[in-house]
């Protein structure tokens, strides 16, 4: 794959075999974000677990302490107050049976992220096709299934966001925009980081965080030392 001048500028001044602590990593990160928009920063995160193993998930949410730049539309599921609730906190779009129609008839998909009290999840459940594959789909664990709706639509709006083993035991997560600086995303960083290592699984044996790297949108990755985060 061939990558255009700005990515190639920004490889020289990095070297592809250090691990760089997490301060010069992002200052390197800003550094090498050179696109004409705001680039988004992503963490990926290379765990020693096997996720075809039950025991052996890493899954949860987490609210970053500088958000994610990114303005976010929530979709609830709910009736009642607690529909009022979830509008009252902001919530873009609220419904029950007719929103499910619309999604299923229509494809709408206008929004981030998706939140339902416990009840609604029978009627969710049908859009599990739909919403399952893009990331959508409620979750307990990640707080995106509660009765305390107007909580979880504050949440998502300040910056919440769901980290999980893929297929291949990385986990990829957006952590900020280039334009925060790096001191805001070491901080979103070093939050994130500390979540995956509380949520290591009692079953996962040898080295918990195999690998760790940052990029730009746009730019190369960036290799990060864990060792001081128990990896």
């Amino acid at each position: 794959m061939k990558h255009g001048k700005n990515y190639q500028d920004s490889q020289k001044i990095l070297d592809r075999s250090k691990l760089y602590d997490t301060n010069e990593a992002f200052a390197l990160c800003v550094q090498t974000a050179k696109a004409k928009f705001d680039e988004t920063v992503e963490l990926h995160v290379r765990l020693g677990v096997d996720s075809r193993h039950a025991d052996q998930q890493v899954r949860g949410a987490i609210v970053l302490p500088n958000g994610t730049g990114k303005s976010v539309r929530v979709c609830v599921f709910a009736k009642g107050d607690n529909a009022k609730a979830a509008e009252e906190a902001g919530a873009e779009i609220v419904g029950a049976e007719e929103l499910v129609q619309k999604i299923q008839t229509e494809n709408f998909m206008d929004f981030d992220v998706v939140i339902a009290t416990p009840d609604m999840m029978g009627l969710v459940g049908r859009l599990g096709k739909v919403l399952g594959p893009r990331g959508l789909m409620p979750n307990p664990k990640a707080g995106t299934v509660t009765m305390d709706v107007a909580k979880a639509v504050v949440e998502a709006k300040a910056g919440k966001i769901e980290y999980r083993l893929d297929k291949t035991n990385i986990i990829h997560c957006p952590i900020g925009k280039a334009s925060f600086g790096s001191d805001k995303l070491v901080e979103n960083f070093e939050t994130l980081i500390g979540a995956i290592v509380k949520a290591k699984p009692a079953a996962a044996k040898g080295q918990y965080i195999k690998s760790c790297v940052v990029s730009t949108t746009m730019g190369p990755g960036i290799r990060v030392s864990t060792v001081k985060y128990g990896g």
